[in-house]
């Protein structure tokens, strides 16, 4: 969700005091008031386990995208003075920026590449969220000296969102985890699957498999790969039992906008899906219907990897 920059002076709330206590007081003083209606920017906790954030008011003008982006980049560089948080940009080189097509591609020193994997993977959800709430920026992708950044796999990262650092809606102080995902998407011809490998900071309260069909439904955010599922459809629920994996989508996941086939859509589920090895078959269901057409197919029962569709 795109949050709107707002000029006014805004409260910060305490992040000393638990996510019980923080909702409670939300929700007598504000009435219907969200806490999404304000900005935020996010920073590494002082134990570098977790990210944090901190409500913010932006004093560039709102058409003033360049003094937006370094007006940011400046308090993404600052450490708190009483310690409470830790500046994700702070120990690096920022080279300079560009922004084109709402993608914002930070250039970082080589530097960068010293820092260690937890720190960098929490920096670079600290950044990320911090940026992609505003409008004008729909992603933001990395480079070293001009070079795109890798995983350790050497995996180009490509473009990031929001959505890849998943948390959870109310609480500030999380305990994060990180994962490599093996996801499966769209060739350009729509006829067979390609590998997409994603590193992904997740609330550990969240399911694996929930996180993977979300990840599938985003899309692959890189131009090797291309969407399978709408992405305006949603996961009803989804649950695992004696190996088998249930997924109940809501109506939506019945309208396909992309050029692919039937196969390839349900297979990008399945294969991401049977990646995990306590899970050996995929049960698919539209708002409980075990069975239903889907692009003049039939979708029923449960379904295994099918090595034969990935290109």
């Amino acid at each position: 969700m795109k949050l709107k920059i707002r000029h006014q002076i805004k409260k910060i709330i305490s992040l000393g005091l638990c996510v019980s206590l923080f909702m409670s007081m939300v929700s007598c003083g504000n009435g219907s008031r969200e806490d999404e209606e304000n900005f935020k920017v996010y920073y590494i906790n002082p134990e570098e386990t977790g990210i944090i954030s901190k409500v913010y008011n932006i004093e560039a003008g709102e058409d003033d995208i360049e003094g937006i982006i370094n007006e940011l980049l400046d308090v993404l560089k600052t450490d708190s003075d009483k310690r409470d948080y830790v500046a994700p940009i702070k120990n690096v080189t920022l080279s300079g920026y560009s922004l084109k097509d709402k993608i914002l591609t930070l250039n970082f020193g080589r530097n960068y590449n010293e820092l260690g994997r937890t720190i960098e993977i929490l920096n670079r959800a600290a950044i990320v969220r911090t940026f992609s709430q505003l409008d004008f920026i729909d992603y933001v992708t990395f480079q070293i000296e001009g070079t795109p950044l890798t995983d350790h796999y050497g995996n180009i990262i490509g473009n990031m969102s929001a959505d890849q650092f998943i948390y959870n809606v109310g609480n500030e102080i999380n305990t994060y985890e990180k994962i490599e995902l093996k996801l499966y998407f769209a060739n350009e011809t729509g006829d067979k699957l390609v590998p997409v490998y994603r590193s992904v900071v997740y609330n550990s309260n969240i399911s694996m498999e929930r996180l993977v069909v979300e990840q599938v439904i985003g899309g692959p955010n890189t131009n090797i790969a291309f969407p399978t599922i709408n992405k305006d459809c949603k996961l009803n629920s989804i649950s695992i039992k004696d190996g088998v994996c249930y997924v109940d989508f809501d109506s939506a996941f019945l309208t396909q906008p992309n050029n692919v086939t039937a196969e390839v859509a349900l297979y990008s589920v399945v294969n991401s899906i049977v990646e995990f090895s306590n899970v050996n078959k995929v049960v698919l269901s539209v708002n409980g219907e075990l069975t239903f057409t889907y692009m003049d197919f039939v979708i029923s029962g449960s379904y295994e990897r099918n090595l034969d569709i990935i290109e």
